[in-house]
């Protein structure tokens, strides 16, 4: 058995995945060892239920970057993206509902029913995102600079970046207020309807320990936005066969570039000698050696789990132990005998009701209420619930005539104030089905089986530290070059040869393989230097 490789990946998430097939294309021996049983991370598609194939986590995508795809041949591995059309389906308590989508009259005529002046608004609001987004977006697939260093290229970046926002105009201030503000006051200034408002709105807190009040969040809102779907920026879509359809595809593509992955192979120490990392330990105690080893696991699993504390410098350990990982996500999973009825948009035929993301959320208030309950340490008493249905769109995530839903909640907080999340967990799932039954009364009628992931599973199952999906929040305080601390947002770490790949860098969480691809460009970077 092989045991020396030049670089080892410590994660098969979507990430590390993506790191290892860059290195492996530029000709290194690459090995990849995943904790679990299968590949993907949080990207993943597993037969929970008999015939169905569940997103477990992960349930849509738009983020992933197009030069990926393009770069590691992902089309010819299968990875293909389902647009959906409309995007978004909001119901309303009094049998009113919202249609958001691709189709700009038709997104018009819906949102004109509630005011006409937002239906004009809403082409500029878009267009004022694009400006933004063009000068942001650039900023995923590069190496942060450090403020405090004088070398010449770190300050030629930061020239660049000066520069790049420089030309923006007044477009500039729209993008502070976008990377620094709330959403609801952004959405606020836009817009007069609640029901537009808080259709948006669910953007900005999604993965978030926030509400849309909340400092940070037009960012989370804005982040959601960047994405594209086969080329059309703003959509999302499915990903044919469950989110693991496209890990696998890495899988494949990282494969023919001669990686070797190993699942079931549990990563219990990262070693290290004379400040130089050496390879990795087994749990049942096989050893690797490496020249480099990339993390995709989260900074707190990294650096306070797999690496002896005494390796690193203290302040860059009191720097990592300050990372917040506060998170309130629950993921809902749904076998169905048929289609959910809505009230307010009947029939249970596949319809344009089914296809999208189904908002349970009337307004910002109910939102705001949501996190309140979460920020006193309960679960939500009325959460936020994003429901899709994937079995509409892509009928081979499910048995024929049988379906699948996925729901996103907000808000279940990691730490209770009271009793624990195994003890309270099947009461907080009946809650969010009796909260989407005022909407679909037929709900709990067609459910065949059911699965509730909470925090403490994510993190348990999925490595996901305090349940957080963005492997850190997603706050100003911790993007950029505050990613993952202070003076190493470049991807590497104070040990020579050890880098994070993961969403715990740059330029954070989503399915986007951003982190994966920039730590790839340094670790070569570096190689280059050492051969």
């Amino acid at each position: 058995m092989t045991t020396s490789y030049d670089a080892i990946i410590v994660g098969a998430g979507h990430n590390g995945l993506v790191t290892a097939a860059y290195l492996a294309r530029a000709g290194l021996k690459v090995l990849v060892l995943e904790r679990r049983y299968v590949v993907g991370g949080a990207a993943v598609t597993e037969e929970i239920f008999s015939g169905f194939k569940v997103s477990t986590l992960s349930y849509v995508n738009s983020l992933f970057r197009p030069r990926i795809i393009k770069d590691l041949r992902l089309k010819e591995f299968g990875f293909e993206m389902l647009p959906r059309d409309p995007s978004s389906f909001t119901p309303f308590p009094d049998g009113r509902y919202l249609f958001l989508g691709p189709d700009k009259r038709m997104v018009r005529e819906e949102i004109a029913k509630f005011s006409k002046k937002d239906a004009d608004a809403y082409p500029r609001y878009e267009a004022m995102l694009g400006r933004v987004a063009d000068i942001i977006e650039p900023m995923l697939e590069m190496t942060p600079p450090n403020p405090l260093s004088l070398r010449p290229g770190n300050l030629a970046t930061l020239s660049k970046l000066a520069w790049r926002f420089r030309r923006m105009g007044k477009d500039m201030f729209e993008a502070f207020r976008v990377l620094t503000g709330n959403a609801r006051d952004l959405l606020d200034y836009w817009f007069e309807s609640e029901e537009l408002k808080v259709t948006l709105a669910t953007d900005a807190v999604i993965g978030a320990f926030a509400s849309p009040s909340v400092p940070g969040t037009a960012y989370v809102l804005f982040h959601h936005v960047m994405g594209e779907t086969n080329g059309v920026r703003g959509v999302w879509g499915y990903v044919r066969g469950g989110m693991g359809g496209l890990t696998q595809a890495l899988a494949k593509a990282a494969q023919s570039l001669g990686v070797d992955i190993r699942t079931n192979a549990e990563v219990a120490r990262i070693d290290v000698h004379n400040g130089q990392v050496t390879g990795v330990t087994l749990t049942d105690g096989t050893e690797f050696t490496a020249k480099v080893v990339a993390s995709n696991a989260t900074p707190a699993i990294t650096f306070l789990k797999l690496v002896n504390r005494a390796d690193l410098p203290s302040e860059f350990v009191e720097d990592v132990e300050r990372i917040s990982y506060d998170s309130a996500v629950v993921k809902i999973n749904l076998a169905l005998d048929g289609l959910p009825n809505f009230t307010a948009y009947p029939g249970t035929q596949p319809g344009p009701q089914h296809r999208g993301t189904i908002h349970i959320s009337p307004t910002l208030d109910y939102i705001e209420e949501a996190f309140r309950d979460a920020a006193l340490g309960m679960p939500s008493r009325r959460p936020m619930l994003e429901c899709t249905i994937p079995s509409v769109t892509d009928p081979t995530v499910a048995p024929e005539g049988k379906h699948l839903m996925n729901i996103f909640v907000q808000y279940g907080p990691y730490r209770l104030k009271e009793g624990t999340w195994d003890e309270i967990k099947d009461a907080f799932l009946e809650r969010c089905i009796d909260v989407l039954a005022e909407y679909a009364p037929n709900i709990r009628d067609i459910i065949i089986h059911k699965q509730i992931v909470t925090p403490v599973e994510m993190e348990r199952e999925y490595g996901l530290t305090g349940g957080n999906i963005f492997h850190g929040e997603m706050t100003l305080d911790q993007m950029f070059f505050m990613r993952p601390v202070p003076g190493y947002a470049d991807y590497r770490t104070p040990i020579r040869g050890l880098y994070l790949c993961g969403s715990g860098a740059h330029p954070g969480g989503g399915v986007m393989g951003a982190p994966g691809y920039n730590a790839a460009r340094e670790i070569l970077k570096d190689w280059k230097k050492w051969k």
